[in-house]
């Protein structure tokens, strides 16, 4: 099954895409397909780091945990990125757990491809490398609002991240395009569920958001980004 993938699959996405056909074949050979089912783990933070992963279709949920035993949601995974690059790090363990937020198709590869992928084709090492500094400096930045913004500018900061990255537009405005409840947004801006209901439905009955049952939809994006830059 995997010889027949066809290598357009993965020809456009950015970490790919100075590789020719022979590569991206033989990187396909080398490759196994797996299905995950909405709400599995693909792999646990503190596991043994065997592979490096690229998401096909769906969405993922890095889900961390602190030291203290609280959960953290650092960022979501898109379709076409990769993520598990355990190895990029220098790390011999997953520093996180990553979630399927919905019915995923992943595909993995052995470790031990990392050092010859990155060595014969140096656009994947640039653009492998650029986006593992970005996660981070995201996650530091993410790390930071924490500390000094206000509960409502982490939350509206949050729904624009996920929209941004995700967003589809529709009649009634632009709605995220996977499954996310209330709960994902608490572990998102290290606040209380009953904080997040409290604020949607606030926004809601202002006209900025329609909040259902795991779907958010931005009505009035411009009010939450002034939210979210600390002007009401």
């Amino acid at each position: 099954m995997l010889q027949k993938l066809d290598v357009s699959l993965i020809r456009d996405l950015p970490p790919f895409r100075d590789l020719d056909e022979n590569a991206l074949g033989e990187l396909l050979m080398h490759a196994r397909s797996h299905r995950i089912s909405k709400d599995a783990n693909i792999f646990s933070q503190g596991q043994s780091a065997q592979e490096f992963f690229l998401l096909l279709d769906g969405h993922l949920r890095v889900v961390k945990l602190t030291p203290q035993g609280e959960q953290f949601v650092p960022r979501y995974i898109s379709a076409g990125e990769l993520f598990g690059i355990a190895v990029a790090l220098g790390l011999d363990e997953y520093p996180a757990t990553a979630v399927a937020a919905r019915d995923c198709v992943v595909l993995s590869w052995p470790n031990s491809l990392w050092s010859n992928l990155i060595q014969r084709h140096p656009t994947f090492a640039t653009n492998t490398y650029a986006m593992v500094g970005q996660r981070l400096s995201e996650t530091q930045q993410q790390l930071a609002a924490l500390a000094t913004e206000c509960v409502e500018q982490r939350v509206a900061h949050a729904i624009l991240k996920l929209a941004n990255q995700t967003g589809r537009k529709t009649e009634d405005g632009i709605v995220i395009d996977f499954p996310v409840t209330r709960e994902d947004i608490s572990d998102m801006t290290g606040t209380t569920l009953h904080t997040v209901s409290r604020l949607l439905s606030a926004w809601e009955t202002a006209g900025w958001v329609k909040s259902g049952r795991k779907q958010i939809t931005l009505t009035d994006g411009h009010r939450l980004v002034m939210i979210a830059s600390g002007k009401k």
